[in-house]
């Protein structure tokens, strides 16, 4: 069993996609513990199993097997409207393509997941604007997601994850789309958040957030492995 501290537990996780005839194992049998209040980052390439492993610890998916605790909760035992429960109060999702909507501005993008809450319209707005000044975007709270540059629109997605103050941010390649300067930008805020309290997992292929961690976890093929592993793994990648 899992020690106390593990806030995020999964034991034999596996997830499995049909796609006509073949059957592909993105997770097959993954057992982690990630305590509360840690920096995890977990490394791997493209079609690793690093993004479906961050989806189903956000509810956003289920497993095809295993065990999966949040908080000492069984996600597996939870019906959609707790998922959707589940996902409102305890998770805040940064993620690689922005996913603001286009017709709001920045600040009505931040304060958009309150309204399933039931919160009044002052009190969303205020409270967007104050996570919106202290991502550093005071001066954008009306612009536009075609008004802003790579590394804004991320900073409103990170105020979006933070409106409902989760305990949890859950990162996917949140530097993917971004250069090299707004990236540790944005990898520096996180750290940040981690600072605050806040348990903070990042899946990513770039090393510069190693940097920044308190864990780090490797995963290849949908299993989790050691550093060498990965890292004689990578260099043996063909390059072209």
């Amino acid at each position: 069993m899992a020690e106390p501290s593990a806030f995020i537990v999964t034991r034999n996780l596996r997830k499995t996609f049909v796609m006509g005839r073949t059957r592909v194992h993105a997770l097959a049998g993954i057992d982690l513990d990630i305590p509360e209040g840690t920096f995890t980052v977990i490394m791997g390439p493209s079609g690793s199993g690093k993004s479906t492993l961050l989806y189903l610890i956000g509810g956003l998916d289920r497993p095809t097997s295993g065990t999966l605790l949040v908080n000492g909760q069984d996600l597996n035992m939870l019906d959609e409207n707790a998922l959707a429960v589940y996902r409102r109060n305890t998770v805040g999702f940064v993620f690689q393509q922005f996913n603001l909507i286009t017709s709001m501005t920045a600040l009505e993008n931040a304060a958009f997941p309150m309204r399933f809450a039931g919160i009044p319209g002052k009190e969303r707005a205020q409270r967007a604007r104050k996570l919106l000044e202290l991502v550093g975007l005071e001066t954008h709270l009306r612009h536009r997601p075609v008004e802003m540059s790579g590394g804004q629109q991320q900073r409103v997605a990170i105020a979006r994850a933070l409106i409902n103050n989760p305990r949890l941010i859950l990162a996917d390649e949140p530097t993917g789309n971004l250069d090299t300067t707004t990236g540790f930008g944005i990898m520096q805020l996180l750290s940040n958040l981690h600072r605050d309290g806040r348990t903070v997992v990042v899946v990513t292929h770039d090393p510069r957030m190693l940097r920044f961690a308190t864990h780090v976890l490797y995963l290849l093929d949908g299993r989790l492995v050691s550093r060498e592993e990965y890292e004689a793994s990578i260099q043996t990648e063909p390059t072209g």
